[in-house]
């Protein structure tokens, strides 16, 4: 048996999180280390470990996921732009194998990030 993630604790409310957004199908909450002053993540509440990992069948989850993604940023009133990561893989940057979007706004973003 997997040992269960950071995120899925936080679904399980298990681990305290700053919610800003919960629905049936995803689950959004400010970063704890944030790396702009808007720093949300926005995870599904299927685990599903990354974006390699998202079947034919999750279409219309990962549609519902970017279409909240946009109400998020309207909601955090990102008017003047923000960005949305998906980490795949550790060489990419990614330390929990659960998949997640990064909305981060507030500030100029630099290009290229890393």
């Amino acid at each position: 048996m997997t040992a269960r993630t950071i995120f899925k604790r936080i679904i399980d409310r298990e681990i305290p999180a700053q919610i800003v957004h919960e629905d049936d199908l995803c689950l959004a909450f400010v970063d704890v280390s944030p790396q702009a002053p808007t720093h949300v993540l926005l995870i599904p509440k299927k685990e599903i470990a990354s974006l390699d990992q998202v079947a034919d069948e999750d279409a219309a989850l990962m549609g519902h996921l970017i279409v909240t993604i946009r109400k998020l940023a309207a909601q955090l009133k990102l008017e003047d732009g923000y960005r949305v990561v998906a980490n795949c893989g550790p060489h990419a940057g990614q330390s929990v194998d659960h998949l997640h979007f990064h909305i981060l706004g507030g500030r100029p973003l630099a290009w290229p990030p890393g």
